[in-house]
């Protein structure tokens, strides 16, 4: 077995080497294609198809890339890459370059190989492809998957019609029947329906299996001729129904060890007419049987356990299988070599068992059958095949009989096999040695008749086949070969005698109509009956014809032709006549046997063929028996004058082939002479021709020399011309130069000038609007000011009322405390006491004074600096404004920077205060405690009760009163609004003075401007001017 490898190649030859017919298990050639790198793999092939010669084959891989292989002219060719697995092919297309791919999105595409073009894209499926049937046109397809198959019109690729079904149903297979305009539908619910194709009308549905072999269909196939049906499934069983009559015929049984079924392919025949019998079985454990449905045998099989088969295609033509192995590769088969193999051994006996003998019980229906392959008896266990078989009813239409089978072989027919493949099939092989066992076997035009029906039931051993033929041709053929080439008239004026006698009429008929023997008999005799009988009926007329005196055979002709003479009397053309006894007919066997029979007995011995013919003789032992009964000097001459005309035949071919060649070197002499003659004539013209050609050349170029001196005198006086008109343009150039230059140089100083006026206008509208930006920062410092002054003014406000409020209380409680000291006669202490108080709260105020004070004198200093820098700051700006607002910035850093300070110092002295106040409280709390215990003994001593009561309820309000006030801010029990208003004084006399130092240095700044802007006016500066940025 050769293996090839496409590899990334997108063309080349297929095999290297011619594999030979004996390949390993029939494989000629195992395709892959690898994928060479980093990672090497294998990419799997997916689907195969056949074009309808069955020479071609299109395979696609998982990666979307389709290949055709020219399996006759050995090459492939990468046709498309569609990026995306295809999921069903079809490349039997009326336009024979064009195939249609459906691909995992759903949709179809039609490509071409030569082109390699798309042509077209169907969409309109909603779930995966997964079949292609096209019509036998080619002209029409049909796509399927689970929900919808829909009918495409491959001319305009159009979608025609859509068959719609219910979720719960699906779809498992739609396509149409060879042959016919039929649509067969078979859905998952194991019901099939025939549809017609024009009309899209129901013809017909398949009936209930018979009750016990109901299986669920899944898989499908039909014969080239459209009459026989099979469906398979999820079972070693598969049904076989006759779609003519619609009838389930027959239930095979596949070996225990086929449990489901995965594919199935019927295997066409050149010379079955389309009634196939090869079935092809692919099962669950991926080996493909291939059996036939009429005999049940097993005759070969292909793949293994280790090399399991995914998909299979058979070629339209018989000769190729190609498979989609289970690792991804392509094997191709040759069907020549697997037949073969099957056909080594003999053939096993079977038995069929009649339906009409049957009970209706489907489980005795059974009928085992060994596989083709074993030579060894039949046992009740092992490798076999049941199979039910329902045979067709004997009311059976005559028309579906007479296609059942093929029509017979004649000698033209078989040259011509011969001549196409070099040798003939090898069921027809037993005509050969029919040949070499008597020579006028081999100019006898009939024998491929009389031999077909024993080769169709002999078809696998050849030799069985023979000795057949050879004793039907030694017994049931007696005396047909004295008249040769005629046919038998002697055995044809026999059964006329008989017809005769038994039906004068008929015979009279057929002779008013010049119908002879050799048109109502000879038929009948030649082709062994098989032209007008089914096989069945073929098979028990000859189970009759072998079982009695070779005479039988006659009285068989004549009993089928008085069976018919209801028709026959009807006939009135000899065309009819013809037709009659060349094709099936609704006739019972039965009633022709019987009427044989009734002939042997009733027919009188002087007409009885018994007496000419001699009883059965079987073939000879040891070596087969020498036939010579016909007239030899006849084959003799014929074959020496078809050896003569051979001869001459060669002769002649040979003279003609001389001839040929002779009459080919004349031609060829001839056509040189001739060439040679042209050439010689062609020469002289072309040299006669070249001096003429000098001659006016000469002519010419004097002509030329002519023009040549005119021109250039001309072009002298131009040229003068040309200098002076030059020199004349470039002096009013020059002129023109110099004007556009003084006008130039006026547009520049008018230029100029309007740039000045307008780098003024600029500079004044500059110096406005800085004045105007100058104006609005200083209103917005003004604001600021103003804000901060409002804070400090309500701040301050507010401390003056919370120690107004605190000096409040303080005086209603020194009051109740001089109240007390009064009434409790202890003035001089309380006086002594309050004049301490007022001293200590003079010395506050000293203190508070002091501290101002210094504070002023600080601020007074710092004004001093600050003045200072100011002047600095004036001085600075006059060299570099930048300067000055820096300045001006540090300045009021600095200013912050003393306001924390003196916020710092009014802090640690509002904490001072607050602390000599808690001194003070604690001071007056001893008093009244004092106070109190000196009331306390009084009233011991004077019965004040009264008034102690009255002294503690004051002391609690006290308390309750020293609780809420605030202990932050100075108590000033004297003076304090003198503090404040000078405190007032101070601020508002340090803000004047800011605002006049803010005036002044802003009108120190418009005089700086518009110095420098006279300045700027009187030199004419550039007009870019420096950019300054005010910052607050």
């Amino acid at each position: 077995m050769e293996s090839s490898d496409v590899g990334g190649r997108q063309q080349g030859p297929i095999w290297h080497r011619k594999p030979g017919p004996a390949a390993r298990r029939g494989v000629i050639v195992n395709i892959i294609r690898s994928v060479k790198g980093y990672h090497s793999k294998t990419i799997r092939f997916l689907n195969v198809a056949f074009d309808s010669s069955g020479d071609s084959l299109l395979a696609g891989d998982h990666q979307g890339n389709i290949y055709v292989f020219d399996l006759n002219g050995n090459r492939f060719n990468l046709v498309q890459r569609t990026m995306q697995a295809c999921t069903a092919l079809a490349f039997n297309l009326r336009r024979k370059t064009e195939f249609l791919v459906a691909l995992a999105d759903y949709s179809i595409k039609c490509f071409d190989t030569e082109t390699k073009e798309l042509v077209s894209w169907m969409r309109g499926h909603d779930s995966s492809v997964s079949s292609i049937s096209v019509h036998g046109s080619g002209r029409y397809a049909i796509t399927t998957s689970t929900d919808t198959a829909q009918l495409w019109d491959l001319d305009t690729f159009q979608r025609k019609r859509k068959l719609n079904v219910r979720q719960s149903v699906g779809i498992q297979k739609v396509f149409f029947l060879p042959l016919s305009n039929t649509i067969l539908s078979c859905f998952k619910d194991n019901s099939v329906f025939a549809w017609e194709f024009d009309t899209l009308r129901c013809k017909y549905q398949l009936p209930t299996p018979v009750e016990g072999s109901v299986l669920l269909y899944k898989v499908f196939a039909v014969t080239r001729d459209g009459r026989i049906f099979v469906a398979g499934g999820k079972s070693n069983r598969l049904h076989v129904w006759c779609l003519e009559s619609r009838k389930l015929i027959r239930i095979i049984q596949m070996p225990a060890k086929v449990r489901a079924v995965r594919h199935l392919e019927f295997l066409p025949d050149s010379f079955d007419g389309g009634a196939n019998q090869v079935l092809g079985v692919l099962s669950q454990d991926n080996i493909m049987r291939f059996i036939n449905i009429e005999t049940c045998k097993l005759l070969f099989d292909i793949g293994s356990h280790e090399e399991g088969i995914s998909t299979a295609a058979i070629s339209p033509n018989g000769r190729y299988i190609a498979s989609v192995m289970e690792n991804g590769s392509l094997n191709l088969y040759s069907v020549q070599a697997l037949t073969e193999e099957g056909n080594k051994p003999p053939p096993p006996t079977f038995k069929v068992e009649d339906w009409s003998k049957c009970t209706s019980g489907a489980n005795k229906l059974t009928m085992r059958v060994t596989s083709g392959r074993s030579e060894r008896p039949w046992k009740s266990k092992g490798s076999k095949i049941q199979t039910r078989l329902l045979k067709l009813q004997v009311n059976t239409s005559l028309e579906n009989k007479e296609n059942e089978l093929p029509g017979g072989l004649n000698k033209k027919r078989l040259r011509a096999l011969l001549k196409q493949f070099g040798e003939y099939p090898a069921k027809y092989r037993t005509l050969s040695a029919l040949a070499h066992w008597s020579a006028i076997f081999a100019e006898t035009p009939y024998i491929p008749l009389l031999a077909f029906p024993f080769v169709k039931l002999f078809q696998n051993n050849q030799l069985i086949c023979f000795e057949v033929v050879a004793t039907v041709v030694v017994n049931l053929c007696q005396h047909w070969f004295e008249y040769f080439p005629n046919p038998p008239v002697n055995v044809l004026s026999m059964m006329e005698n008989v017809l005769a006698h038994h039906d004068k009429e008929l015979l009279q008929h057929l002779i008013k109509y010049n119908v002879t023997s050799q048109v109502y008999a000879w038929p009948l005799l030649e082709t062994l009956f098989s032209e007008v009988l089914t096989r069945e009926e073929w098979l028990k007329v000859f189970d009759n014809i072998f079982s009695n005196h070779p005479s039988y055979f006659l009285m068989v002709v004549v009993a089928y032709i008085i069976c018919s003479r209801a028709p026959l009397l009807h006939c009135d053309q000899t065309a009819d006549f013809e037709y009659f006894f060349h094709h099936r007919n609704n006739l019972d066997i039965n009633v022709v046997i019987k009427e044989a029979y009734h002939l042997m007995e009733a027919t009188p011995l002087d007409i009885h063929p018994r007496r000419m013919l001699d009883d059965f003789i079987p073939l000879t032992k040891g070596q087969y028996p020498v036939f010579n009964k016909y007239p030899k000097f006849i084959v003799d001459y014929q074959s020496q004058e078809r050896e003569r005309i051979r001869q001459d035949e060669i002769e002649y071919l040979r003279e003609r082939q001389l001839a040929h060649e002779l009459e080919a070197k004349a031609q060829e002499r001839k056509a040189e002479d001739e060439a040679w003659y042209r050439k010689q004539e062609l020469l002289r013209e072309a040299e006669e021709q070249r001096r003429k050609m000098l001659l006016e050349e000469e002519e010419k170029l004097a002509e030329q020399r002519q023009r040549l001196a005119a021109v250039k005198r001309e072009l002298k006086v131009k040229e003068l011309q040309f200098l002076d008109a030059s020199r004349r343009r470039f002096l009013k150039y020059q002129q023109d130069q110099r004007q556009m230059e003084l006008k130039r140089l006026d547009d520049e100083i008018a230029r100029k000038a309007s740039m000045r006026e307008q780098e003024t206008a600029a500079a004044v509208q500059d110096v406005e609007v800085r004045r105007m930006e100058l104006e609005s920062q200083r209103k917005l410092f003004e604001q600021h000011l103003i804000k901060d002054q409002e804070a400090v003014t309500k701040e301050m406000k507010e401390e003056v009322d919370a120690r107004r409020r605190k000096v409040d209380l303080e005086d209603h409680l020194v009051q109740r405390l001089v109240e007390i000291d009064r009434e409790e006669k202890q003035k001089a202490q309380t006086v002594a006491e309050e004049i301490l108080a007022k001293a200590e709260q003079k010395c506050v105020d000293m203190d508070w004074r002091l501290r101002a004070l210094r504070k002023l004198r600080r601020d007074d200093e710092e004004r001093e600096k600050r003045y200072e820098e100011i002047a600095k700051l004036l001085h600075d700006n006059r060299v570099k404004e930048a300067e000055l607002l820096k300045a001006m910035r540090e300045a009021g850093e600095k200013k912050w920077e003393e306001v924390t300070q003196k916020k710092a110092q009014l802090e640690e002295e509002q904490k001072a205060a607050a602390a000599a106040d808690e001194h003070r409280k604690q001071f007056l709390e001893d008093k009244m405690n004092d106070a109190l215990e000196l009331a306390e003994k009084l009233r011991r001593e004077d019965g004040y009760f009264e008034r102690l009561r009255d002294l503690k309820a004051g002391r609690t309000e006290r308390g309750v009163e020293l609780q809420q006030v605030p202990r932050s801010g100075n108590i000033c029990l004297n003076d304090f609004s003198a503090s404040e208003s000078s405190s007032h004084m101070s601020l508002d006399r340090r803000r004047e003075e800011l605002v006049c130092q803010e005036r002044e240095l802003m009108a120190e700044v418009r005089r700086l401007r518009q110095k420098l802007t006279s300045q700027a006016r009187t030199k004419h500066p550039p007009t870019r001017f420096p950019t300054t940025k005010w910052t607050p």
